[in-house]
């Protein structure tokens, strides 16, 4: 029976994916004869296999604009722009997610064969799902736990305020029975986990978790003059590229043109390999937060552990020898804050810290004189620099941080040891697991994915330690 049952479950799989094949055929899309799409071979669920060898620069498959489901191309998209003023929100995603809930329970969507690959959003195993208690057990310290927490609370507020309204308007299309709360944080995980911003810098079977409306932190991304005067793209669903799966090594790439999208290998593919595309420069925690995912250790170059800024004021404030010298620097602290936002945070990856400028900034205005800051505050928090940015990028790398100021080096080390102290007990235990295949083994999933996400965090809390220790 459990056989029967496991290959009608592959049957039905085999099925769903010959279907949306075929609905690529009839909109367009054009896959090349070199690659298939999976269930098999591949890292998760879906992927795409390079069926021959393929070269640097060869289209491995076109989308048309015309297939991109998004609230301009859906059947709803006449209702959706007339009524646009009432569907402003501070994740800019409503409209898109309106097209979902429609397109998704209307049995005459035109994107029927491509909503229906993912029959259960949950087996995504996005955060989100997870209990509350399963979060902040397993990522403490992360930065995960309070990130889903406060995006269900703005998914929650922007439905209620929002979306529900704007349903109960038009029953004819929507019935707030149907399309639940539920179902809407579902499809908020499914858009993250499986769509493309056009135009964006972070792409993904996904973008940004929730796209821009209540971000992660994330490494300052560096943009041209011309990229920065663009105007944003509405965020939208990419059939075929979200088929994709993400490594930081990754070989393939999704370019824009403007009748069509095309994934274009960037490197040489042997047969038998993986397409994998990029979502952006992720740290695992990231992946995990927005995706449901992490590479596994050491394989993501690009993961990263914040030092919150507050640390470094109460590293500060240990350090200060009188009353008046902690009221100064509380009030120090004050003016920082007021050029941070969110608190603040100090990134760093493997190679030092990507957030030097900011760094640079706190650590002068805490070490500096009372005539000093007196200066800072008189010129609202700006000053010229001695330094430029190539400078104080150098003297905040790991070469560089060894030869800090000692009462620099006190800070960042203190503001390290008390953030590594937030993960709680079990560092021993974690790094006898990550040399253990066999106990890596008997731990589920979610287990598997936060203790990538928490021994990434710590081995580059330590190696900070290391190199400021006086």
């Amino acid at each position: 029976m459990a056989t029967d049952a496991k290959r009608q479950k592959v049957d039905e799989g085999a099925d769903l994916l010959h279907g949306f094949l075929q609905w690529c055929d009839t909109v367009g899309l054009h896959l090349s004869e070199k690659v298939c799409v999976s269930k098999e071979g591949t890292v998760a669920d879906y992927g795409m296999l390079a069926k021959e060898d393929i070269e640097e620069g060869e289209v491995l498959f076109t989308i048309p604009r015309s297939a991109l489901l998004y609230q301009r191309t859906t059947a709803v998209s006449a209702l959706l722009e007339k009524e646009a003023g009432s569907l402003q929100s501070s994740s800019s995603w409503v409209p898109l997610l309106l097209a979902l809930l429609h397109e998704y329970t209307s049995p005459e969507s035109r994107w029927k064969p491509y909503l229906s690959l993912w029959p259960d959003f949950r087996k995504l195993d996005h955060p989100m799902f997870w209990s509350k208690d399963e979060r902040d057990e397993l990522l403490r310290g992360t930065g995960v736990p309070e990130a889903v927490d406060k995006d269900l609370s703005n998914i929650q507020r922007e439905y209620e305020d929002v979306v529900r309204p704007f349903i109960i308007r038009h029953p004819d299309l929507w019935n707030p029975k149907t399309h639940t709360l539920e179902l809407y944080t579902e499809l908020v995980c499914s858009a993250s986990g499986y769509n493309r911003v056009t135009g964006c810098k972070v792409h993904h079977r996904a973008t940004r978790c929730y796209g821009t409306p209540f971000p992660p932190k994330e490494r300052p991304l560096r943009m041209d003059e011309d990229e920065e005067d663009k105007p944003p793209n509405p965020p939208m669903m990419v059939p075929m590229a979200d088929i994709l799966n993400h490594v930081c090594n990754h070989n393939a790439n999704l370019e824009f043109s403007a009748d069509s999208l095309k994934m274009v290998s960037v490197r040489c593919i042997r047969a038998g390999e993986e397409v994998f595309n990029t979502y952006g420069q992720m740290a695992n925690w990231q992946l995990l937060h927005m995706y449901g995912f992490t590479e596994p250790y050491p394989s993501n170059k690009n993961d990263t552990a914040d030092v919150p800024a507050a640390n470094v004021y109460k590293a500060a404030v240990q350090v200060a020898r009188s009353d008046s010298e902690r009221a100064l620097m509380e009030e120090r602290w004050e003016t920082l804050s007021e050029m941070m936002q969110d608190g603040g945070a100090f990134i760093f990856n493997e190679h030092g810290c990507l957030t030097d400028s900011e760094l640079h900034t706190a650590l002068k205005v805490f070490c500096m004189s009372e005539e000093e800051f007196s200066n800072f505050k008189d010129n609202e928090g700006w000053e010229e620099d001695d330094e430029d940015e190539e400078q104080i990028s150098q003297a905040f790398s790991n070469d560089g941080l060894p030869g800090l100021k000692p009462s620099w080096k006190r800070l960042i080390h203190e503001a390290a040891r008390r953030t590594l102290q937030s993960y709680g007990d079990g560092e021993d235990r974690d790094r006898v697991l990550m040399k253990d295949d066999e106990a890596l083994k008997g731990l589920n999933s979610r287990q598997q994915r936060a203790l990538q996400v928490r021994f990434g965090q710590r081995r580059i809390l330590c190696r900070l330690m290391e190199l400021t220790e006086s």
